[in-house]
């Protein structure tokens, strides 16, 4: 039945190309934002996940952030230890020399004053950020520092912050606040570093930072007078020796640490490139697929035009029946 009041035609017609339409809005939006899921609306589930992810990432760059800060305390308290193991070497080999007969010792002991000043200068120098690893100026032992080394998400969606420790204790060279605690400034027995040792305790120290809140050292100065028995001399070697051995250790430590947030850096730098490749996977459209879906609505939104205005056109042929 040809009916003027009811153009059925014209209706599907028009039905067809506003679904075209439609779909040429998504795919155009998709086109211009990069996105396949760009709001909830679109996939809430992927969008879900895709924000948390990003939120992670963003918490994953401030560790990254975190690490570098960390990496710079201990390249600083690496570096001062390291010079001062020189200066200790330097005078490890002043005392030697200090052992030979008809030398004469109170000019080695003004360059010994000197290489302890230097030593003073590196300690209180080393610091980064507010935080020096080598000089404790407190009265209690400086402890462990932590450096924020990861953000994790468990299975159950709960977080928690991942950290490397270093035990700054073991690197303080000076304890200004209390001596006991510093490898320099500490009493060191010679008599337990005596092969043929009397079981007296025969105590040195290399710093005096004239401390009198903590523990101050009660043993001898390492330091040279005319006077200074060949004896003395050689306890002397041997708590400057122990002290460069601890400072050894020390700096090993340090190195290890170093070490391990380079390898913690470079892992956290491939888990933010492997988030980001996550999340793209989920929300970002292929764009050659969506360019081709774009063409094929262009083609069907001119076909469907066509289409409607053929359908309006056939009120206009009953026209043709009444002349």
């Amino acid at each position: 039945m040809t009916s003027i009041m009811t153009n059925s035609a014209a209706m599907s017609a028009l039905q067809t190309l506003r679904s075209i339409n439609s779909d040429m809005e998504t795919t155009q939006n998709r086109v211009s934002s990069g996105y396949r899921v760009e709001d909830a609306s679109d996939n809430a589930a992927y969008w879900s996940i895709a924000t948390t992810m990003r939120s992670d990432n963003e918490a994953l760059s401030t560790v990254k952030d975190a690490l570098g800060l960390g990496a710079a305390k201990v390249d600083v308290a690496y570096t001062g230890m390291e010079s001062a193991l020189d200066v200790v070497s330097e005078i490890k080999a002043k005392l030697v020399a200090a052992r030979e007969p008809g030398v004469d010792k109170t000019k080695i002991d003004k360059e010994l004053t000197e290489l302890k000043n230097q030593l003073v200068s590196i300690a209180e120098s080393a610091s980064f950020s507010g935080e020096n690893w080598l000089n404790n100026t407190t009265t209690a032992a400086s402890g462990t520092k932590n450096i924020v080394g990861g953000f994790t998400r468990d299975s159950g969606g709960l977080v928690s912050i991942t950290t490397l420790d270093v035990n700054t204790t073991t690197t303080t060279l000076i304890g200004a606040g209390n001596e006991s605690l510093g490898i320099l400034t500490k009493d060191i027995d010679a008599d337990a570093l005596d092969a043929n040792g009397t079981g007296t305790a025969r105590n040195y120290f290399l710093i005096d930072t004239g401390s009198t809140t903590g523990t101050t050292a009660s043993g001898s100065a390492i330091a040279l007078t005319a006077t200074t028995t060949d004896a003395q001399v050689e306890d002397m070697i041997r708590a400057v020796d122990s002290m460069f051995t601890q400072m050894t250790d020390a700096a090993a430590n340090l190195g290890a640490v170093n070490s391990r947030i380079s390898m913690q850096e470079d892992f956290v730098s491939n888990l933010m490139d492997s988030f980001d490749k996550g999340i793209g996977r989920l929300v970002d459209a292929d764009m050659n697929e969506e360019s081709t879906r774009l063409k094929a609505l262009q083609t069907q939104q001119q076909l469907g035009i066509q289409s409607l205005s053929i359908a309006n056109s056939n009120s206009e042929n009953i026209l043709s029946l009444f002349r």
